[in-house]
């Protein structure tokens, strides 16, 4: 039995897709797949994609194992059944961890750079061009704000950059909300996996607590005001750049 993808989903990646040229003839991709409804909107849509292109490319869903005893059969299983390609790559980033993680400190940017580098290393071992990841619009508005807030940073999430090692790595949900996908996974009584896999959980660790304050944050705003989302992606599309404090250009206006 075939899923049911919607048709906003599909539209919102079409577009995206044509806007950033994000998946092009003959791309192999190695597309990241945790489990959870993020990643697995994005296979069944890649997958859909693949099949109503005007265009032939190829995709491998890649699944990173901690080393903490993860059972991914049911997963495996899944993508066996819509006859997507998977292999779990397994690591110990479990063990290093427990040394390289101190009591009491920020875990995710370990895991998040630990499980990046793999991805990076599995898509060159496969001959990938592109590496996919699962981020959507809510993603960005809170790396936005987060950055704005704790770093004095305006920075959020691209859709399409290039890696230091060559790989071309897309977002091809980047401009989806984080709805649409709960909302694919619960209507096809797909099983998802949660919370419950973080490392997180088997550390003595500070929870982070800056992207769940941002996340409750923007939702008492998006009540406020219901178009803060598509003005958001409006606006990362809208930079104006020359208004901000850049003191090079006052020296150059100033001669």
């Amino acid at each position: 039995m075939a899923v049911k993808l919607s048709k906003k989903i599909m539209s919102k990646l079409g577009k995206t897709n044509a806007e950033f040229e994000l998946i092009q003839e003959g791309d192999k991709i190695l597309v990241g797949l945790s489990g959870g409804k993020d990643s697995l909107t994005m296979i069944h849509a890649m997958k859909e994609q693949q099949r109503r292109a005007p265009f032939k490319f190829e995709f491998l869903a890649v699944t990173i194992s901690y080393g903490m005893g993860e059972n991914f059969e049911k997963l495996s299983a899944h993508c066996k059944k819509y006859d997507i390609p998977h292999i779990v790559h397994e690591t110990q980033t479990y063990e290093l961890a427990k040394d390289k993680i101190r009591k009491n400190s920020s875990y995710c940017s370990f895991f998040s750079r630990m499980r990046r580098g793999y991805l990076y290393g599995v898509a060159k071992e496969n001959g990938c061009n592109k590496v996919a990841l699962g981020h959507h619009m809510d993603d960005a508005a809170e790396s936005f704000f987060m950055n704005f807030i704790y770093n004095g940073q305006m920075r959020s999430l691209a859709p399409k950059y290039r890696a230091e090692n060559g790989l071309i790595v897309i977002r091809p949900l980047i401009q989806m909300r984080e709805r649409q996908l709960t909302a694919f996974v619960q209507d096809n009584g797909i099983e998802a996996i949660g919370d419950e896999a973080c490392p997180a959980m088997r550390f003595d660790v500070k929870m982070p607590h800056a992207r769940a304050d941002t996340k409750e944050m923007l939702a008492k705003m998006e009540q406020e005001f219901p178009q803060l989302f598509t003005s958001l992606n409006a606006a990362f599309k809208n930079i104006s750049v020359e208004s901000f404090f850049d003191k090079e250009k006052f020296k150059l206006t100033a001669q």
